[in-house]
């Protein structure tokens, strides 16, 4: 079986057939400059000495300081957190953006940590990495498990290891602390930008549309409720302890209500409210892997990797899957996904919002005036967008995936930067 990032390697190949590489870009592209493994002493409540295990991975910076989050999750890993530095890579310079790609994690869970905990070992990783990143250098950024106030905590950290304010060490902070308006909302927003655009190509309305969104955290939230704004029904919705589904639709501020209450998507729970007293709708519990069989018109991966698989994918009911989640398809499932002509919006393409209003954030930091949320808004918008369409017209052009021609943008776009240094060729004077 391979490994995730040897998976994530595999979406090259296609792109290889469809452009004359350097052979010095190839090789960049096969490993990252950095990958730190570090440990993290932190004193719990108890008085023990736990030890947790950081990485933050710096995968290329050919365009820029490198970008990307940090998760906590129980199942971290060096190779998890290598494959998502080397799409945040590509992913950046899919969306025009001046940074190479980086990504950072700790084998934790965090429901398992209180507060005060919890604020110990953000500060301790920070500590633990501090001489590898800064503003100029690798700037990181909120993911799974991580928020505004985990991000606050580790920019106050770094800026007391400074000994001056260094607000644009981390992104997706607090607007108290310089963060910046929409930056909460803007990969969901940036996902709905761009499922908008692929729909116009296929002259459909959000209104004769169901959706289900598999992955009920922060970005698959935000997405739902502006989905619903825009016309879209939602149909289901699930996090890491179930789903659930209702052919009448779902009020995801409702659901997000009751999971921050409950800390749990649970139909017993949720049909106990009052909003099931005063509905007649009917909702019907299932699990995760039922939700991504459900017959729906789009299916939101908004959860983790290889959410799809060879296992699963031939089971898929929906005609579109729009990717939230990084790498949630595998590259075998994608085969098959594409022989029975399901269209999958990419996850490098799909999912760039976040990263892109991260850059908004980072460039207000850097000059000390902060925009108005419209301003943001309409400025991802205009990003999304254009790169969407740039990346809609070049798969009709090579007659490929969306993958394919998303990746091939993106690698165009690093390996110019690449050769603009000096390759193999230039220096044979060829």
């Amino acid at each position: 079986m391979l490994s995730i990032f040897d998976d994530a390697q595999t979406r090259l190949t296609s792109v290889f057939q469809h452009i004359d590489l350097d052979n010095d870009v190839r090789e960049r592209l096969r490993r990252p400059s950095l990958a730190l493994t570090v440990s993290i002493p932190v004193r719990m409540d108890d008085g023990r000495l736990q030890v947790f295990t950081g990485y933050r991975v710096q995968f290329d910076d050919t365009r820029g300081p490198t970008k990307g989050g940090i998760r906590y999750h129980p199942h971290v890993s060096l190779d998890e957190v290598t494959s998502l530095s080397f799409w945040m890579t590509i992913k950046c310079a899919i969306v025009g953006l001046p940074f190479g790609g980086a990504k950072g994690g700790i084998t934790v869970d965090p429901r398992e940590l209180s507060r005060l905990e919890l604020e110990r070992l953000s500060r301790g990783y920070i500590r633990a990495i501090a001489d590898v990143i800064g503003k100029n250098r690798d700037i990181p950024a909120p993911d799974v498990y991580t928020n505004a106030t985990i991000m606050g905590w580790m920019a106050d950290e770094y800026s007391q290891i400074q000994r001056q304010q260094v607000p644009a060490v981390i992104t997706g902070k607090p607007l108290h602390l310089n963060g910046s308006r929409g930056r909460e909302a803007a990969t969901g927003q940036g996902a709905l930008f761009t499922l908008e655009q692929w729909l116009k190509t296929q002259n459909k309305a959000p209104e004769s549309l169901k959706l289900a969104v598999q992955g009920f955290g922060n970005a698959g939230y935000h997405f739902a409720r502006l989905a619903k704004e825009m016309g879209f029904q939602i149909v289901g919705v699930s996090d890491s302890k179930g789903a659930l589904f209702c052919e009448e639709g779902l009020d995801p501020d409702t659901l997000m209500e009751h999971k921050r209450t409950h800390r749990e998507l649970k139909g017993e729970i949720y049909c106990a409210a009052s909003v099931c007293e005063q509905t007649q709708k009917h909702y019907q519990q299932m699990t995760n892997a039922e939700l991504l069989e459900a017959d729906v018109d789009i299916l939101v991966l908004a959860a983790l990797e290889n959410q799809i698989t060879s296992d699963n994918a031939a089971n898929i009911k929906a005609p579109l899957i729009l990717e939230i989640a990084n790498g949630p398809v595998s590259s075998a499932a994608d085969k098959i996904l594409e022989q029975r002509g399901i269209t999958v919006l990419p996850d490098v393409l799909a999912n760039a919002g976040g990263v892109t209003v991260s850059y908004f954030e980072w460039v207000q930091n850097r000059n000390g005036f902060y925009w108005e949320e419209q301003e943001v808004q309409e400025r991802l918008e205009r990003i999304m967008k254009k790169e969407a369409t740039a990346i809609f017209d070049l798969a009709t052009e090579r007659q490929s995936s969306l993958r394919t021609a998303a990746y091939l943008q993106g690698v165009q776009r690093i390996s110019g930067a690449m050769v603009e240094k000096g390759t193999q060729d230039y220096f044979n004077n060829k």
